[in-house]
C-alpha cells in the first residue's frame, strides 16, 4: 500500500530551484511523465536560460513539487509541473501553479499559458478553476505517443485581484 503523507502539520514553502535540487526534480519528473526531463535538460534551464524561471515546493524538508516557466516579454509559459506522487490529492498541484501564477504576474507578465494532454482530464479541470481557457490543439505534440495537446491560456490580473 502507498504511503500518503500529511502535510498539515509541516511547513509548506515556495523556492527558486537550485542546482541541488535536480535530482529530487528528475525523480519527480519519472513519476509523473512518461518523458521525463533529463538531468541534463535542468540543468541547461537553470545556467543557460534567460527566460526560465524554476520553484520548488517543499514540504517539511521533502521537495513536494516544482514547476517552471519561460517569460518572455508580458507572456509566461509553463514548461513543467508536477507534484510528487505521495503528495497528490491534497490540492498541493493548486497551490503551486497559484504560486506560480503570482510570480508570473510580479515579473510583470500579463497573460500565461501552457500545453496539457488532451487525455489529462485531471489537470485540464485544475487549470479551469485557475482562469485558463482552452484555445488550440497543437496535433501530435507528445513525442512518446504522439498525442495531441490542448493550449490553454489564462489573464494574470483578474487572477491576481482574487
Amino acid at each position: 500500500m502507498e504511503e500518503r503523507v500529511h502535510y498539515d502539520h509541516m511547513a509548506l514553502t515556495f523556492r527558486r530551484m537550485s542546482l541541488d535540487d535536480i535530482d529530487d526534480i528528475c525523480a519527480i519528473e519519472k513519476e509523473a511523465f512518461t518523458t521525463p526531463w533529463s538531468a541534463g535538460a535542468f540543468y541547461n534551464e537553470l545556467t543557460n536560460n534567460h527566460f526560465a524561471h524554476y520553484m520548488v515546493m517543499q514540504c517539511g524538508l521533502d521537495v513536494a513539487g516544482y514547476a517552471g516557466l519561460w517569460l518572455i516579454l508580458d507572456e509566461a509559459h509553463i514548461t513543467n509541473i508536477a507534484v510528487r506522487k505521495q503528495y497528490r490529492g491534497m490540492k498541493l498541484g493548486h497551490r503551486l501553479v497559484s504560486e506560480l501564477m503570482k510570480t508570473a504576474s510580479f515579473m510583470g507578465a500579463a497573460r500565461i499559458t501552457l500545453e496539457v494532454r488532451v487525455s489529462n482530464n485531471i489537470a485540464q479541470n485544475l487549470y479551469r478553476k485557475m482562469g485558463f481557457i482552452d484555445s488550440g490543439v497543437r496535433k501530435g505534440y507528445y513525442t512518446d505517443n504522439n498525442e495531441d495537446a490542448l493550449i490553454m491560456w489564462a489573464d494574470l490580473e483578474p487572477y491576481m485581484r482574487k
